[in-house]
């Protein structure tokens, strides 16, 4: 069931209507859950039992760990957890890769490998609703909350259908919090949250959508395309990659919100960046913070506390190889996590010679680059790393990245049978104004005409981007949203 499609529309205002009418939290957090399990039921009832193994697995070990006294004991608890989740999220993700890649290392070195390889079905979600649960059995490790003892609220914290299938994932000191806390009536939260819903079906909608057939057209076979179409095609997935994971998060946020949730934000305009480290402290936060708090620190304090030269770089180094592993199975994964790595260990490096060094050297003056100039060098190096996101293989990488400087294919910008490239242009360069205009609205306001006047203008506009909405998605099919493959 897609957040796109009209059955969810249906789900959607059957749950709101029926949860707002009991007004109890008990039996709304009883009809929650069980619209959760219906939600991912939708996708396979038969991975709903793997949904539910998880959920009771880190339930109850949470519990022991809580109540053992011993601190080995509670490390043990914590590494049955681990073991197990990311176990299992490792079958199901890589078993077939690594069986691939054996079998063809075997090959080369003259072996003749009979192997049978799997075709090991990915559960939707699992990446998300795994670390968030063993987020929370770590945090009642570290002593941040106490262990959940009431079934029902553990299991709607695991299951909470807005945010179940593709994050932000949530830690439990706010969501479960939540959860646990009564919920009354708010008209501006129902207003905020369905305008939240709105935006982020228009970005996938409207965006996404329209600029994925020129992405798949290009990259689908890179060689036959010139440079132009290249370097558009790579802007476009750019745009494209944003719009339809930040839109699932704005509409999973807006429907949260109308229930009475408030989700924590997962974009904050990532593409208003200065500096790849505030990058990724704006592009899937939910994310970029769980291994900041999992793995980085803990791999960093480790490291400085051995000592030896580069210590922090190796950690950011390690934490964004599995952020791009975590994306999956695939070597331009491990390569795009790589690549940010080096980027971000390079750029804390220099930052820390331009603070060391004199004011007028010459990387002092490199350091003190315009907003405009350091927010276009930014978004030059995204880019790179959403050729080798998007890229079905390494050679298709250095195909479009050779591509680059000079003519590859004879494929030209208007031979494409697709839309219109000057609209698809105008749509991107059209949210990134809109977005611009957004994230500056306390000085915008002060020009606008204020009072019911700037209301009026606010829905109306709002009218605008829900036919839009509605008149394109009448005229294509549903597609799902990119990070469900994930």
């Amino acid at each position: 069931m897609l957040f796109n499609s009209p059955s969810f529309i249906v789900f959607f205002l059957a749950v709101f209507c029926l949860y707002w009418f009991v007004r109890r939290r008990t039996l709304q957090n009883v009809i929650l859950l069980i619209a959760g399990y219906f939600f991912y039921g939708m996708w396979s009832w038969k991975f709903l039992l793997l949904l539910l193994f998880s959920t009771l697995l880190d339930f109850f070990l949470a519990q022991l760990v809580d109540s053992a006294k011993e601190p080995r004991q509670r490390k043990q608890f914590v590494a049955i957890s681990a073991v197990i989740n990311l176990g299992l999220l490792g079958f199901f993700k890589y078993s077939g890769f690594f069986v691939t890649q054996a079998a063809e290392l075997l090959t080369k070195l003259g072996f003749e490998p009979h192997v049978t390889v799997l075709k090991v079905v990915l559960p939707i979600g699992i990446s998300f609703y795994t670390f968030q649960s063993l987020g929370y059995v770590i945090d009642v490790y570290r002593k941040k909350l106490p262990a959940e003892r009431n079934l029902l609220n553990y299991a709607l914290f695991v299951a909470f259908f807005p945010q179940l299938v593709a994050g932000p994932i949530e830690r439990a000191g706010n969501l479960l919090m939540q959860v646990k806390a009564d919920r009354t009536w708010s008209t501006p939260a129902l207003e905020s949250g369905l305008t939240l819903m709105v935006w982020g079906l228009f970005k996938k909608i409207v965006i996404a959508d329209s600029l994925s057939p020129y992405v798949d057209a290009v990259y689908t076979n890179p060689a036959a395309f010139s440079s132009g179409a290249l370097l558009t095609a790579t802007v476009f997935f750019a745009f494209q990659i944003y719009c339809d994971f930040s839109g699932y998060t704005d509409v999973a946020r807006g429907v949260a919100r109308t229930l009475g949730f408030n989700l924590m934000k997962n974009f904050d305009f990532p593409y208003f960046s200065h500096t790849p480290v505030e990058f990724w402290r704006r592009w899937h936060i939910s994310l970029s913070q769980w291994f900041q708090d999992y793995l980085y620190y803990p791999l960093a304090m480790r490291a400085m506390r051995r000592g030896g030269w580069g210590s922090k770089y190796r950690a950011h180094l390690i934490s964004m190889a599995l952020i791009g592993l975590w994306h999956g199975a695939n070597w331009t994964f491990l390569v795009f996590g790589l690549y940010w790595g080096v980027v971000i260990a390079l750029y804390l490096y220099v930052s820390e010679r331009i603070a060391e060094g004199e004011p007028d050297s010459a990387l002092a003056r490199v350091g003190r680059l315009t907003a405009p100039i350091s927010v276009a060098l930014m978004f030059v190096i995204v880019c790179v790393g959403w050729m080798l996101f998007r890229a079905k293989s390494m050679t298709d990488f250095w195909t479009v990245l050779a591509g680059f400087f000079g003519p590859l294919g004879s494929i030209e910008l208007h031979r494409l049978d697709v839309a219109n490239v000057a609209v698809l242009w105008s749509l991107a360069i059209g949210l990134w104004l809109a977005e611009l205009i957004y994230r500056n609205w306390p000085r915008a306001s002060d020009i606008a005409v204020g009072g019911p006047w700037r209301q009026l203008a606010w829905r109306a506009a709002l009218g605008c981007v829900i036919v839009t909405t509605y008149t394109v998605a009448l005229q294509g099919k549903v597609q799902p949203f990119i990070y469900f493959q994930f």
